[in-house]
């Protein structure tokens, strides 16, 4: 995937997305996966995830939205990332099948800071 096109699908209103599209926009590495899973696959996994990261005080940017939001997609999805180039931030992307539409975005800290404007 082209970055102009990520770019032109992080264009959501939530503040997950606007801070992935910060992120790459600042020049951040991104990375779109062949093939896709379950949709039910990653909200198993960053389900359990989240519920760790509160016990530790860390709270995820939008990840309890994104997991409500692949629940209800309910379709395979195709995954990706985007690493922010300061190392504080790791974005999870999740596409339709064809990778035409983003489906849910989140944002994981390292080390908790401060969402990117």
């Amino acid at each position: 995937m082209e970055r102009d096109e990520l770019e032109r699908l992080l264009a959501g209103d939530d503040a997950a997305s606007r801070a992935a599209l910060a992120a790459l926009r600042s020049g951040a590495a991104y990375d779109v996966w062949e093939g896709t899973v379950p949709a039910g696959r990653p909200v198993g996994v960053f389900g359990h995830r989240l519920q760790r990261m509160r016990l530790h005080g860390v709270e995820p940017l939008g990840l309890e939205r994104a997991l409500q939001l692949l629940r209800e997609h309910d379709r395979p999805v195709r995954r990706g990332a985007i690493d922010f180039t300061d190392g504080a931030w790791y974005f999870l992307l999740f596409f339709t099948e064809d990778a035409s539409a983003l489906v849910a975005c989140a944002g994981i800290p390292f080390p908790i800071v401060e969402p990117p404007s």
